[in-house]
């Protein structure tokens, strides 16, 4: 029995009872060897992992900006000791204009995305496409190459566990962007806390029972179709020893997946004139979301409680929320077929999808935008991840 479903099977009836019954852990005791891990985070590498990303703009995809930021990402994987870096490939060809899309989400009529009900005042939201609202001349001209339709790639790589390496944790957030802004939220926060794991788990005195694969997917923004290529090529693979006897498993068996997107802005509902706070408010949360009407939805909301107790054990300034509306992210494709939940800011169909976050698609999302106080945010969100990935995947220092 995997340590999720042996945690399931301890804890259903908790994670079915009232949010506050639910929210108690088991345990509140950290692990020693995942809580030495959680210490090795730190928030200046976090911001500086960040604003590499930015060097690309917005890595908006079918770019040479977003494949540039893709090999950035993989030299910075294998400069951690993620040797085994590899890349998925595939096409992707817009929609013609009017076609019918593929639903990102489940949709409940009259509500939000994912079914979430709208919550206070409303503020308009949408993508920016209009370049000349970009101030800055330097960002126009980094990010004035258009998108153009055909082959595509994203980058990921794994730490093999030393007993079960045929069983695997997935850990992804998104890496391309668009808006004429440098995607500083909209996903480098994700995509810096994945790479920031990654470096954590992949350092020579880490070890873990289960493997662990890091993803950052690419064509999100157009409606997860990287994480969706992904799904297509590699579930039929799952558990598959290659070759025969060889003790390899190029795509082991999943047994969760979590993705980051959107980390660090959480300033509040806007006000009556459409404006926000300017600071992250003092009750500012990381939202752990799973799919109520997924097929997996009873495990998913198990495996988002383990998040959110991982949550109270390592995380240092900043709680979690458990919701069920998860929807528009790349964990959506996972909904059907194993464990899947997103973390971010804001609740996506309720508060983001209704203007909680005014930089979400603008020229504003730049890295300067952010305080520290914003930042620290995403840095508890990778606390929580680390400290839920580390406990079940069983992660132990080597003496």
């Amino acid at each position: 029995m995997t340590p999720f479903r042996s945690w399931i099977a301890m804890s259903c009836l908790v994670a079915l009872a009232s949010p506050t019954a639910a929210q108690t852990p088991a345990s509140v005791e950290p692990t020693p060897a995942v809580q030495a891990l959680v210490q090795r985070l730190d928030l200046e590498r976090y911001k500086a992992t960040v604003k590499g990303l930015t060097q690309f703009g917005d890595r908006r995809e079918g770019t040479d900006r977003n494949r540039a930021a893709i090999d950035w990402i993989e030299a910075q994987l294998k400069s951690y000791g993620c040797a085994n870096t590899e890349r998925l490939k595939y096409e992707y060809h817009p929609p013609a204009p009017g076609a019918a899309r593929t639903p990102s989400g489940a949709q409940v009529p009259g509500r939000g995305p994912g079914g979430a009900q709208p919550r206070g005042l409303k503020a308009a939201t949408g993508v920016n496409t209009d370049a000349m609202k970009q101030p800055d001349a330097k960002l126009r001209e980094l990010n004035k190459q258009a998108s153009t339709p055909g082959a595509r790639e994203q980058v990921y790589c794994t730490k093999i566990g030393t007993t079960h390496p045929n069983e695997m944790y997935i850990v992804g957030a998104h890496m391309d962007g668009h808006g004429w802004g440098e995607a500083a939220n909209d996903d480098g926060s994700g995509t810096a806390l994945v790479m920031e794991l990654a470096r954590i788990f992949s350092s020579p005195d880490v070890q873990t029972d289960r493997s662990i694969r890091f993803v950052l997917w690419n064509n999100e923004e157009t409606g997860l179709n990287g994480a969706r290529a992904y799904v297509e090529q590699r579930a039929k693979l799952q558990g598959q020893e290659s070759p025969a006897g060889s003790g390899r498993y190029p795509e082991p068996k999943w047994l969760g997946m979590v993705q980051h997107d959107m980390m660090l802005f959480d300033h509040g509902m806007p006000r009556a004139d459409g404006t926000l706070p300017p600071a992250q408010r003092p009750e500012a949360d990381v939202n752990i979301e799973y799919q109520s009407v997924s097929k997996m939805a009873a495990d998913s909301q198990a495996f988002a409680w383990m998040f959110s107790q991982a949550n109270e054990k390592y995380a240092a300034n900043y709680p979690a929320t458990v919701g069920s509306h998860m929807t528009n992210t790349d964990s959506v494709p996972f909904q059907d077929l194993i464990p899947s939940i997103s973390m971010r800011e804001n609740e996506r169909g309720a508060h983001i999808g209704n203007g909680w976050d005014p930089h979400w698609h603008q020229p504003t999302d730049v890295f300067a935008t952010f305080s520290d106080d914003d930042f620290r945010l995403g840095l508890n969100a990778a606390q929580t991840t680390l400290g839920a990935i580390g406990e079940l995947a069983g992660a132990t220092l080597k003496k």
